[in-house]
């Protein structure tokens, strides 16, 4: 009897408590805000069109909150010395609120309508959500933070909003560029202290991973990895891959005419079922019919060789040389900086790691007759950062000279390839950049064999659709 009489007084001082509205408007929404992953379920499976009409909309829509989110934090700041910025920041804040909520809605229609699941795709979302329940705090907390009645709360949350828009936004990126995008060209060491997680290396030197995994990591992977899972098909490793979707296999061994994977991208690419989807990169003749030929023959993953399918030779990669010591050079080398505009930037402290060739001060007017002095530091060059500059074919007589570069800029000039041939004797370059330029695959001919050469960037030239330049010999990125 005396619980009860104690109970009945309890929910009467409740029924009398004064809650503020702000605040059960925050609850509220929070709550719903949890609960829509549980009403809208990612299956797996591709829903109406005009969901994935709508929701490709997301990538545009969600560049709004996160510069709002961005100019939110520093309109307060700078409403410290300027109080007339305060109200605008207030504005600001309950326009990040409408456009990120947008975008929460408009990406779950993304997943729901592409059939897309995994695991960055459900830290994405649930950071978004997350990031939407920060900001309603936020937006309740500030009125009394203005007041005076708090002091840290708000600068608080304010600063964790924008560590968990940091998280989300890398969980977009990874979603559209791969998990590994940031640490693809990773230095040696650094990849030693975050090693990849792939399980493919019981198949080394076989067709499987010398030729058929870099075809579908490169086209296919994008919509069929660990950052997504469209209709459920994995393409990242061999073992899933033969696994199939949630439709069933997609490989069947020794009979490619039967091997879903293999019809869908030999679809015409007006078809709606046509692999690879969102414009992507299609499969090129050679890539699908390599597949077809190791479907034919088994499709095994142990296979190192498969009659119709010509692996090309794998070089041992050379050793990064030192350069021998510049210190003597230091003033004929200040003395023509002075004269060039052109820098000399030492790698390191240590002579040994070589110098580095900056233009950027004068890139406009940098040419092939402003390069040529710079044989005088040739054998102590190892970068050339000659993007955008005045040069032109002729620059390759001088760049033959550098005997120890490895990365090589050359995006944005007039350069036509025609003397890319004269470096071919460069054997420690690794990198070069011929993007924007009109490179044909025809001149890409001679590093065919240039044993480090692993990296070739060629994106909006006339050789980037070229498959027997850059998807069957060279290790090119576009």
């Amino acid at each position: 009897m005396i619980a009860a009489e104690k109970l009945w007084a309890a929910l009467k001082l409740l029924r009398t408590r004064d809650v503020s509205p702000p605040w059960l408007w925050t609850s509220g929404l929070s709550v719903l805000l949890v609960a829509l992953p549980f009403a809208v379920r990612l299956d797996g499976q591709q829903h109406a069109d005009w969901l994935q009409f709508l929701g490709r909309f997301h990538p545009l829509l969600v560049h709004l909150p996160i510069g709002l989110l961005v100019l939110l934090s520093i309109l307060e700041v700078a409403a410290n010395s300027r109080p007339n910025l305060r109200d605008a920041a207030g504005f600001v804040l309950y326009l990040t609120l409408v456009t990120g909520a947008i975008s929460l809605i408009f990406g779950i229609l993304l997943a729901y309508g592409g059939g897309v699941v995994g695991s960055t795709v459900m830290r994405h979302m649930w950071g978004g959500i997350a990031l939407l329940i920060e900001l309603l705090v936020c937006a309740t907390v500030r009125p009394a933070w203005i007041s005076g009645r708090i002091e840290r709360a708000y600068p608080t949350l304010l600063a964790v909003t924008l560590l968990t828009l940091a998280w989300t936004a890398h969980q977009g990126g990874s979603l559209t560029h791969g998990n590994d995008y940031l640490t693809d060209y990773m230095p040696g060491p650094l990849k030693r202290l975050f090693p990849s997680s792939a399980s493919d290396a019981a198949y080394a030197g076989s067709v499987y991973v010398r030729r058929i995994h870099p075809i579908l990591d490169a086209k296919c992977a994008a919509c069929h990895g660990a950052s997504k899972e469209r209709a459920g098909l994995r393409l990242d490793f061999y073992e899933l891959l033969m696994k199939g979707s949630k439709d069933g296999a997609v490989i069947a061994p020794g009979n490619p005419d039967h091997s879903l994977l293999l019809q869908r991208v030999t679809l015409s690419p007006s078809d709606h079922h046509f692999m690879p989807a969102e414009g992507r990169t299609p499969l090129s003749p050679d890539e699908i019919a390599d597949i077809r030929t190791w479907i034919l023959a088994g499709a095994s993953p142990t296979a190192t060789s498969v009659p119709g399918i010509t692996l090309i030779a794998e070089n041992a990669e050379l050793p990064i040389q030192p350069v021998a010591d510049y210190s003597s050079l230091m003033t004929e080398i200040r003395a023509m900086q002075s004269s060039q505009g052109a820098k000399l930037v030492a790698v390191s402290a240590k002579p040994s790691d070589g110098l580095i060739l900056q233009t950027v001060d004068i890139a406009f007017k940098f040419d092939d007759a402003q390069l040529a002095p710079f044989r005088r530091f040739a054998p102590f060059i190892v970068e050339a950062e000659l993007g955008r500059t005045a040069v032109s074919d002729d620059c390759f007589d001088t760049l033959s000279k550098f005997t120890n570069l490895r990365a090589l800029h050359l995006e944005g000039t007039a350069v036509t390839g025609r003397s890319l041939s004269k470096l071919s004797s460069l054997s420690q370059l690794r990198y070069l950049n011929l993007s924007g330029t009109k490179v044909t695959s025809e001149a890409l001919g001679p590093l065919k064999g240039m044993p480090n050469l692993h990296h070739i960037y060629l994106f909006d030239t006339p050789a980037e659709s070229s498959s027997q330049a850059t998807d069957s010999t060279l290790r090119s990125t576009q």
